[in-house]
């Protein structure tokens, strides 16, 4: 059993799999910082400087008691980091629409398929055929 799975783990599958989780993995944190470090404050810039991370309707506020401490944490709807991630989304799609474009045009399409020739078939028709002359 130990042996099957060895011989499982070691298929090319497995590894390639393990590497694409890897690498995902690291191009999403690539492109998690370039939204948030780069895209959003530009983004931001353009609608009048606002933060988008920041954007929330408040449902019940936060409760301060006398002395200044945070009783009761503000409830709020945080849809600025909803607009994020779905600009985060828009970001990946386009990536990996260009990865799997320029992948595409590397790939050289296939030989066409050589011209069949005459089956067993017709060959013993055509010697019958010339036996019968």
């Amino acid at each position: 059993m130990l042996k099957e799975f060895k011989d499982f783990i070691m298929t090319g599958n497995v590894i390639d799999l393990a590497v694409a989780v890897i690498l995902a993995g690291a191009v999403g944190m690539v492109v998690n910082g370039f939204v948030s470090d780069i895209m959003m404050p530009i983004v931001g810039n353009f609608a009048g400087g606002v933060d988008f991370a920041d954007l929330k309707h408040v449902l019940s506020p936060a409760v301060v008691g006398a002395d200044g401490v945070v009783t009761k944490p503000e409830n709020a709807i945080m849809y600025g980091k909803w607009i994020n991630t779905i600009i985060n989304l828009i970001i990946v799609g386009f990536v990996l629409f260009m990865i799997v474009k320029a992948y595409n045009k590397t790939k050289t399409p296939p030989a066409p398929a050589a011209p069949a020739g005459p089956s067993e078939l017709d060959i013993l028709k055509e010697i019958r055929d010339s036996l019968k002359k």
